[in-house]
Order: C-alpha cells, then sequence, then structure tokens
C-alpha cells in the first residue's frame, strides 16, 4: 500500500470514530448522523469512513459482545466513549469487513494511533491489549449473536456490562 492510501485510512478512521461518537452522543442512528449535520475535525467525509460507521453500526450488538467477551468483564460503557468506538472500528476492519481484508496487524497499530490522538493517557495500552486478544482468537469471541442485516431488530437489547474487581485494565477510568 502506498503511503498515499496509508493517510487516507487513517484519516478514514479518525472520520468514523468521529461519526460513531457523535450517533452515540445523539442517541440517534448513524444514517441520521450522516444525513444531518454532522461535525468533521477534517472534512469531507472519506467514502473508507462511511463505509467504517455505517459497517460497525449494522454490527453494534456482535461487536460489543465481542468486546465484553474480551474486556474481562469491563463494562463497555465505563470505557471512554472515544475508546470504545475506536474498539468497534478496529473489530469490524479485523473480523467483519470480508471485501477488503486489513492485517490485524496493521488495524490495531492504526487503532493505536489513533487511540493516541482522541483519548486518555491509557488508551493506546488499553486499545492494544484488546485488540490483541481479539487478534489472538480463531474466530470473532461471542459469535453467537447475529449480524443485524441477518437477526431480527431487537434495538432495545441491553448490553450485559458486569464490572469485576480484579481487572488488569483497572487503570483505564
Amino acid at each position: 500500500m502506498s503511503l498515499k492510501v496509508e493517510r487516507g485510512r487513517t484519516l478514514a478512521r479518525s472520520q468514523a470514530l468521529q461519526i460513531l461518537f457523535q450517533a452515540e452522543a445523539l442517541d440517534k442512528p448513524v444514517d441520521q448522523v450522516l444525513d444531518g449535520d454532522f461535525l468533521l475535525s477534517k472534512g469531507p467525509l472519506n467514502e473508507y469512513a462511511e463505509k467504517l460507521a455505517r459497517g460497525c453500526y449494522a454490527n453494534l450488538d456482535r461487536i460489543d459482545n465481542a468486546l465484553h467477551e474480551v474486556s474481562d468483564n469491563w463494562s463497555l460503557y465505563r470505557m471512554p466513549s472515544a475508546d470504545r468506538n475506536l474498539l468497534r472500528i478496529a473489530v469490524y476492519e479485523m473480523r467483519l469487513q470480508t471485501d477488503d481484508p486489513i492485517d490485524d496487524a496493521v488495524v490495531i497499530n492504526e487503532a493505536v494511533e489513533v487511540a493516541k490522538a482522541y483519548g486518555t493517557d491509557e488508551s493506546a495500552r488499553f486499545v492494544n491489549g484488546v485488540l490483541g486478544r481479539i487478534a489472538r482468537a480463531d474466530e470473532l469471541p461471542g459469535h453467537d449473536v447475529e449480524p443485524e442485516d441477518e437477526a431480527e431488530d431487537d434495538s432495545d437489547a441491553d448490553v450485559d456490562v458486569t464490572d469485576a474487581d480484579d481487572q488488569d485494565d483497572e487503570s483505564h477510568e
């Protein structure tokens, strides 16, 4: 890949993060955010960013279930929003985007770099650890949850968020 493509993908990941963040903050579907007035730190919206944001949102339950499985019972909603949404993007790229596969190491490296820009002081280490667990799994953890396009609409489903006292990720508050 050329450096220009990598810069484009880095920008796209940053924009997808911003779109997912806005959808979550406004409690709106990604499609509504993209159809309205959304904010980007750098624009115009990259086509790959839109693909990532829509793909993550379409598979949100499946991705969140996988993240819950590998986060040592770390509640998704205790994570900073930037970290949570960045992890979602990376999991989508690593395990659910089948038409343009990207090596796990590249996705993890990019996610760590974006975490440094948008997250807390602990974000890069935390993101690296969680995504490392996803990469080591033979298949997507929590794979018993169907992708949204195959599953019934269950938009009222709650995510099971259990906290554990003896987590190695405890410093990530």
